[in-house]
């Protein structure tokens, strides 16, 4: 739990803080001379560690690594702006480091690549070490180079795709595939520096991976590290060490760094557990949905009308970001299957301990958090989108979160030009972290399939539910965390290793959703109830009107998608120490619940942060980078909304789905018989009382 807040730091600063750090003019080192490299971990790869798994995945990543360019740039308001937005992206996607220079001769390997004149470097520090005596050793040690490689590839790859999109040749250099020196470029930029360990940095105490994008896109470099005394040093050092400046301090325990791998960084074994979701789930009841029953499929087959089935086929593309990620995305879907090993590993045989060490992976690889149940007939889809029917293959299920960012969602109104950005990034960092997953457990020697945003069999709220991941929440098919709120995406694995099943929990969240309605004030297009819960095909919840949200989302001139909802939440937090009474509040007080939602909106909480806003707004028109329309990203708090007429609000069983499980011939909307199951939709309490008797 961080000590100060950050509010006022630039995101385009990152998460350390290199501010701090005195540096040379751009271009006065010579980098002509031999340079040491970065330490590495001591400890090779064993038998079983993860490392074995990454290079399909690496890969896909290497097969992209010069960039598509559009026929026409983007327009940039200033080189600044352009600066901002190419690190802030770099820090989007979690870099630890990222400079910029003009790479000297001596850098490059052979000629240098035409009219490439910048670089941007980028670096990915190692995490904790992993102790003999904890579970997922013998997984992870040994791998942590081979873990930062894989991150600093997957950055490098989609900075370059976002670059040819904006009208920009680039290149990324990484582990795998460069043209050039990296480590020698990161000097140049100024993210490392000789010592007298080799190559390193003041704020990465262990070793790195180095990642370069060349481009010809003109950017404005940094100067290199300059010399310190060690009075300066220990400044800059008490600083960091205590987290004043940057967004992660150098104290571990302030962050959560510090906790074992299989526990994650959030106390998650502190909230309550209970045996059943807060929320009644009748499985018996709940009818399996098919792939073509999602609106956003929906839209394309032309149910919605003809402006929606236009807008749904550039929905992602309409934006940079999208189709930075979404290309790499689809790449990755054929590692989602395989065969696993002839033999069961010996080392994989005890529920208790694959369900620890699965988790310390999850973590270790990028999760936030990540939880293991069963998984559920009621839980599977029913078919394919080419209408072959689904069958639940695997008993067990893994099911991790990805937090979406909190500097970004402070800068962004949720109903902007970066929301569709959000989920990308996480949807592809859940991409490689569930591919790795399930190839590790099929090399153990049990089968095992990822589920993802490009090829997903299986519905994850109730998984997240049952995981004890959170509780579902007024948004509606939306399941909320107690220390990430409603700001994340999931992925998950099925399998048939044995794994031992967490129990869901209760953080009072049906009695906060109950006495604050700020997401339903807040809706751009009323999606959200202000009334009571219902019964939707066997689940308990404030059923949204998927039919609203849908359509603003796809159709939005203004915008990427929307996340006006997961912005304005109480519980989408910075994550500091003067937050933490008001969450245990939250949590163990119920008097106190509809007092925080209320202080909430008078802190001004849900507004946007200006200095967190590092993108430049840029829509992609016919393949062609524009400045958007007007009036992107200004949505402020609605606090004079009244609770609205919800007569009209509508809701879509099952039994008013398109009847064929693959048909694509346009099954049109009925939004009038929406609105009457909506109406005569049963009330939990007697569907509990039905289900006792």
């Amino acid at each position: 739990m961080r000590l100060f807040s950050h509010r006022r730091r630039p995101a385009a600063s990152g998460p350390l803080p290199t501010e701090l750090l005195p540096r040379r003019a751009p271009g006065s080192v010579d980098s002509g001379g031999v340079l040491p490299k970065p330490p590495e971990s001591g400890t090779a790869p064993g038998e079983w560690s993860v490392s074995h798994t990454y290079g399909d995945i690496v890969e896909v990543f290497v097969a992209c690594r010069t960039a598509d360019v559009l026929a026409a740039s983007a327009p940039m308001p200033s080189t600044q702006a352009a600066v901002d937005n190419m690190r802030g992206y770099c820090f989007f996607l979690d870099a630890d480091l990222a400079g910029i220079c003009e790479p000297s001769p001596a850098c490059w390997s052979g000629e240098p690549i035409e009219g490439h004149r910048n670089a941007i470097a980028i670096v990915v520090g190692f995490g904790r070490p992993i102790r003999p005596d904890e579970p997922g050793y013998s997984w992870i040690s040994g791998s942590e180079q081979d873990n930062a490689d894989l991150r600093a590839t997957e950055i490098a790859t989609v900075l370059t795709r976002y670059l040819g999109t904006l009208g920009y040749a680039a290149t990324a250099h990484t582990a795998a595939a460069s043209d050039l020196d990296r480590y020698r470029v990161a000097v140049e930029a100024g993210v490392l520096e000789a010592g007298r360990r080799g190559l390193g940095h003041p704020f990465l105490k262990r070793g790195c991976a180095v990642a370069v994008v060349t481009t010809n896109l003109e950017l404005t470099p940094d100067g290199p590290l300059a010399p310190r005394n060690p009075l300066q040093n220990l400044r800059i050092a008490a600083k960091h060490w205590m987290g004043w400046g940057g967004t992660r301090p150098g104290w571990s325990r302030l962050d959560g760094r510090h906790r074992p791998w299989h526990l994650g960084r959030y106390p998650m074994e502190k909230v309550k557990r209970v045996d059943e979701p807060t929320t009644l789930i009748i499985g018996d009841e709940v009818t399996r949905p098919a792939a073509r029953h999602n609106f956003f499929v929906r839209a394309g087959a032309g149910d919605l009308g003809p402006r929606p089935r236009k807008e749904v086929a550039r929905f992602i593309r309409k934006a940079p970001h999208g189709i930075a990620s979404q290309e790499m995305l689809r790449r990755l879907v054929p590692l989602q299957r395989g065969d696993a090993a002839p033999e069961v590993a010996a080392v994989a045989d005890d529920a208790d301990a694959n369900a620890d060490a699965v988790k310390a992976l999850g973590h270790f690889i990028g999760a936030d958090m990540t939880g293991v149940c069963e998984a559920p007939e009621y839980a599977w889809y029913s078919h394919r989108p080419d209408g072959s029917p689904i069958e639940n293959l695997h008993r067990n299920a893994i099911v991790f979160v990805l937090d979406q960012g909190f500097e970004t969602m402070e800068g962004a109104s949720g109903d902007d030009w970066i929301s569709g950005a959000q989920s990308m990034r996480a949807y592809l960092r859940a991409s490689i972290i569930a591919n790795a997953i399930a190839a590790q457990i099929r090399r153990l020697g049990y089968a095992a399939q990822a589920h993802t945003a490009a090829d997903d069999e299986i519905n994850h709220i109730p998984l997240l539910l049952s995981a004890g991941i959170g509780e579902l929440s007024r948004i509606g098919e939306l399941v909320l965390n107690p220390f990430v709120g409603p700001r994340f995406k999931s992925g998950a694995i099925t399998t048939d290793m044995p794994l031992t099943s967490d129990r869901p929990i209760d953080f009072g969240l049906q009695d906060f959703c109950t006495k604050c309605t700020k997401c339903a004030r807040e809706c751009p297009v009323g999606a959200i109830r202000f009334g009571d819960k219902v019964m939707f095909n066997g689940y308990e919840m404030w059923k949204p009107d998927v039919d609203r949200c849908a359509r603003y989302r796809i159709t939005n001139m203004r915008g990427s998608a929307c996340g006006r909802c997961m912005k304005t939440c109480p519980y989408n937090v910075e994550g500091v120490l003067a937050e933490r009474p008001f969450q245990w509040a939250a949590m163990k007080l119920p008097f106190a619940r509809s007092w925080i939602a209320r202080l909430d909106d008078k802190l001004g909480r849900g507004e946007i942060n200006e200095q967190k806003k590092w993108w430049v707004d840029i829509e992609v028109l016919d393949n062609v980078p524009v400045e958007p329309p007007k009036g992107a990203n200004t949505r402020g708090l609605n606090l004079e909304r009244k609770p609205r007429d919800e007569s009209g609000f509508a809701m879509f069983p099952p039994e008013m789905a398109p009847p064929g499980p693959d048909g694509m011939a346009p099954f049109p909307l009925d939004r009038q018989a929406g609105i009457a199951a909506s109406q005569e939709a049963e009330c939990p309490d007697t569907a509990r009382e039905r289900v006792r008797q």
